[in-house]
């Protein structure tokens, strides 16, 4: 369920006049008064304030929108742009890790397999999900999917939200780092077009561990970084603190990653971010995500092109 209350630091402009506008529509209902001009005032002055406050956001601002905790999270894009998701459990070799959902879907009546990653709204949802970093078994349970949508040429679909790969003892332990190399040389080879769609954050190897895709996309106030900023910071610098200057440094802006060839599309979010109409946003997603399965459908030598794509990134003249 959206929270429109919560807001970041630089929104607290805006929340403030839409708290106005709140308390002035309460009144009018309350006391049978006509504050028709009042309300069109504030209205107009929330349109203005929203152009002021979202023209000009810094990476770091960027990766705070990315992170809002009203933003849509993968399982509701799934359910407002998807139908017959059926989702299916587990890696056959450890067990299920929440982390990462995934099954057969169709999009405008065409059959796909989705892949995404998940995080929770609150902390029972949040420990269920580990946060939206998966496991091990999570890129397992993943490859699984996408190794059957190869037997039934599905075209796959992965939609990428996660700070990074799970770093504990246990990941470590059953071998995270190997399952997400495996992943990249398996999603290499497949024979299926492949969609990769970043939503929110992603992380590193935990993201890239689904993303070897034919086309990347990457919504405006999402990020796609080998490190998070707070990482960054704590290696340069020897402080968190400085997030915003590794944010700076690493290129984050959606555009940029756009202009460096790491994506292939940039779409264009709601003024003030997803999180401000999940609707506007799911009907984006969905126009070009089919737009982008018809254009792969026809293509061929994907596994060829997604090699040389990918071996292409970091390559420059001078």
């Amino acid at each position: 369920m959206q929270n429109k209350k919560h807001s970041l630091e630089f929104e607290k402009p805006l929340l403030d006049l839409e708290k106005q506008l709140e308390d002035l529509v309460r009144s009018s209902k309350d006391s049978d008064l006509d504050f028709t001009n009042e309300i069109k005032a504030i209205e107009k002055k929330i349109e203005q304030t929203k152009r002021v406050v979202y023209a000009d956001l810094s990476p770091w601002q960027k990766v705070q929108l990315s992170r809002h905790p009203n933003r849509p999270y993968a399982l509701d894009y799934i359910e407002k742009i998807f139908t017959n998701f059926e989702e299916l459990h587990g890696d056959r070799l450890f067990k299920d890790d929440a982390a990462i959902v995934g099954g057969p879907a169709e999009l405008d009546g065409r059959k796909v397999m989705l892949i995404a990653q998940q995080k929770g709204r609150n902390t029972e949802e949040n420990l269920k999900r580990n946060f939206g970093c998966p496991n091990p078994e999570g890129y397992r349970k993943a490859l699984r999917l996408m190794k059957m949508a190869d037997r039934f040429s599905l075209p796959v679909i992965s939609i990428i939200d996660t700070p990074g790969a799970f770093p504990g003892i246990g990941a470590e332990e059953r071998h995270v780092a190997e399952a997400i190399a495996v992943n990249l040389r398996e999603m290499a080879r497949l024979q299926v077009p492949i969609l990769a769609l970043v939503i929110g954050e992603g992380g590193s190897g935990g993201a890239l561990g689904v993303a070897v895709a034919d086309h990347i996309m990457i919504l405006e106030n999402a990020y796609y970084s080998v490190i998070s900023p707070e990482g960054c910071a704590a290696i340069l610098w020897k402080d968190r603190a400085y997030a915003s200057n590794a944010a700076e440094a690493l290129k984050l802006d959606a555009k940029q990653l756009l202009d460096l060839g790491i994506v292939d599309e940039v779409l264009d979010e709601p003024t003030g971010g997803a999180h401000r109409d999940w609707q506007l946003m799911s009907e984006t997603i969905s126009a070009r995500l089919s737009r982008q399965l018809v254009r792969l459908e026809k293509s061929k030598d994907l596994p060829d092109r997604r090699y040389e794509k990918f071996r292409a990134m970091g390559r420059f003249d001078s």
